[in-house]
């Protein structure tokens, strides 16, 4: 026996600016100023009440009923009505939040209270509230799209991004945290808990689809990667168009793995001698990508030489396989270098999972937990070790010098600050 879908209701809620307590209270004892008010805050905001699809919007508004919120002190809430559709609208004063028992300040200092470094129980108890009842204010953020909330505050969609799939753990269980990140800002954190292309592939698919409802001619020019495989062939198939680079630290920190049986003095000797080869590389402004190929062939020799034929041989393949995302790092000047941005942003949100047990819930809503925490990391950023919250207007600017935090294949630093990102 089938079972008939569910209809999603619209959401009719309209939370009005009263300025204060006492004049919501004494516009109630009048209805036709309380309409009045009302109205007059939507006309200036602009804001298209959501009527029945039969009505064009042309009614007037009327009091339909009212009922009492006891646990928030008996506070009356109001039902305004239209002629036409017969669509009934829930005013709520600034001071109440919808579907929540706790006040806008009380919920306000709860979440910057998560900031500090303590648990979600410390945060909740500090406020008098419960931590279920401070996780599903953040699940509540997160049902909102962080793509949707960033074009809003008026972000540029980015042309240039760091993608990379963390890993983090639900009790036991191995999960992966898809994220794309662009200069300090993620634009993207998923769930899932296999690493197969198909499964990012369907993540990302998420800031793709997003992206292309808020701007349809969006295009992504490059995108930095570790060079996992997977990684790759989920950005290929959602961005043909763009650039796939290798993040050039990944490279740095990985050829100590491909060097065996031989004395550490040694392993570290290369390694610096390797760094040493991306920073001059980095330095050409011309012929990069081709000087780059000759350094990396007589590289390869040079490990023969100090690490074996074997060792060499190794790193030579390894140097096949992902050369090409590092030409591609070198061949566009706004192409990030390295994905230490977004290795400090997942480092962020994991400490705050490690804090909160509510995330280690095997039937958690792990999605939209996630996607909170991500708005809540995006307008705190820690500067000096100080937390500053710019505003939303400061953002873009923030954003436009994004291409300097992330890297360019440009650097006039010294060699130690080469691959340093600030």
């Amino acid at each position: 026996m089938g079972t008939a879908a569910k209809l999603t209701r619209e959401n009719r809620t309209i939370t009005v600016d009263f300025r204060d307590d006492a004049t919501y209270f004494r516009l109630l004892e009048d209805g036709k100023a309380f309409v009045e008010c009302v109205l007059a805050f939507l006309m200036v905001l602009g804001f298209q009440l959501k009527h029945k699809a039969t009505c064009d919007g042309g009614g007037c508004l009327t009091r339909h009923s009212h009922y009492l919120r006891v646990r928030l002190g008996g506070v009356t809430i109001w039902r305004l009505q239209c002629t036409t559709c017969r669509a009934v609208f829930t005013v709520l004063p600034h001071f109440v939040l919808r579907y929540r028992q706790m006040r806008p300040e009380v919920a306000r200092d709860a979440l910057l209270a998560t900031h500090g470094g303590l648990s979600l129980e410390l945060c909740a108890v500090i406020y008098h509230i419960s931590p279920m009842a401070l996780y599903r204010l953040v699940c509540a953020l997160g049902h909102h799209s962080l793509v949707t909330v960033l074009t809003r505050c008026r972000l540029t969609l980015p042309p240039y991004f760091l993608a990379d799939e963390k890993h983090s753990r639900c009790l036991t269980a191995k999960v992966y945290l898809p994220t794309i990140v662009c200069g300090r800002v993620i634009w993207h954190l998923g769930y899932t808990e296999e690493a197969s292309a198909a499964a990012l592939t369907q993540s990302y698919g998420a800031f793709q689809r997003a992206a292309s409802q808020q701007e349809p001619s969006y295009r992504v020019k490059g995108v930095l990667i570790d060079g996992f495989d997977s990684t790759a062939k989920s950005m290929r198939t959602l961005f043909p168009r763009a650039r796939l680079g290798n993040c050039l630290r990944h490279a740095i920190n990985k050829l100590p793995g491909k060097l065996t049986a031989i004395p550490s003095s040694v392993r570290k000797t290369l390694r610096a001698q390797f760094h040493t080869l991306w920073y001059r590389a980095r330095q050409r402004k011309g012929l990069r990508v081709f000087a780059l190929g000759q350094r990396l062939r007589h590289f390869a020799d040079h490990v023969a030489v100090a690490a074996g034929p074997a060792n060499g041989e190794r790193v030579r393949r390894w140097f096949q396989d992902k050369k090409a995302g590092w030409y591609a790092v070198l061949a566009d000047p706004q192409m990030p270098v390295t994905s230490t941005l977004l290795d400090q942003a997942h480092n962020t949100i994991e400490r705050k999972l490690f804090a909160m047990k509510g995330f280690h819930h095997p039937k958690g809503s792990h999605q939209v937990f996630l996607c909170g925490l991500a708005h809540l990391y995006n307008p705190w950023r820690p500067t000096n070790g100080a937390l500053s919250m710019p505003a939303n207007v400061g953002w873009k600017s923030k954003e436009e010098q994004s291409q300097h935090e992330t890297g360019s294949s440009t650097c006039k630093s010294s060699r130690r600050e080469a691959f340093a990102e600030r």
